[in-house]
This record gives C-alpha cells, structure tokens and sequence, in this order.
C-alpha cells in the first residue's frame, strides 16, 4: 500500500508561480514512477506531468510544457514547480504512484492523493 499527501495549493495570481510537493510513503514506493494529474470542475481528471521512476525522464502535458516542472526530491517526495500561472490552470491537483498503462491516463494509476487546490485569479 502507498499513501501520498499533496500540499502547496493556494489562491494567486495569473503570471505567479506555485510549488506543489508530493509526500509519499508505503512499500517500495522508491521504485515507482509519478505523475501528477488535475481535474477542474466539471471536467474529467487529465495528465499534466510524469517522472519515470528509473531515469528521471520527463513527460508533459502540452498545456504546461515550458511553464511546469516536476521533480523526485528524494525517494519519497516529488514536487511540480508551477510558473507563469494562467486562470486555466485552476484545478484539484493530485500526485498518482504506480501506473500499469499508459502514463497520461488516469485509470493507469493505482494511487491517488487526497489533492491540493490551486486556483488562479485573472
């Protein structure tokens, strides 16, 4: 079992930058890729960010490409560095561990955090 907690959410401003941090404990989580996911409301949860647990490479949503960063800060902690926030970039945000599928789908992902809310004003 792997529990994960976010933090860093919080309300700013379009052009701000927000840091969001992934805690995660449990079995072997060190040998687990992450990614983070966000879901507006009334919209379907949709990827924005991978790390793959073996080499550090990483994936990104088109949307975010440029503007996010997602890092492993250690086995157990991952963050998603956040700049030039934009309004569309309010959602829940969630950190995902151990995916058996595609890395950009939910469903792929067999642990969820809780989510942390990130809302940007215009």
């Amino acid at each position: 079992q792997v529990q994960l907690v976010e933090a860093g959410g919080g309300l700013v401003q379009t052009g701000d930058s927000l840091t969001l941090s992934c805690a995660a404990s449990g079995r072997t989580v060190s040998s687990y890729s992450m990614a983070w996911f966000r879901q507006a409301p009334g919209k379907a949860r949709e990827f924005v960010a991978f790390i793959a647990w073996n080499t550090g490479a990483t994936t990104y949503a088109e949307s975010v490409k440029g503007r996010f960063t997602i890092a492993r800060n250690g086995p157990e902690n991952t963050s998603l560095q956040m700049s030039r926030l934009k309004p569309e970039d309010t959602a829940v945000y969630f950190c995902a561990s151990y995916s058996t599928g595609r890395y950009d789908s939910a469903g792929s992902w067999h642990y969820w955090g809780q989510g942390t809310q990130v809302t940007v004003s215009s």
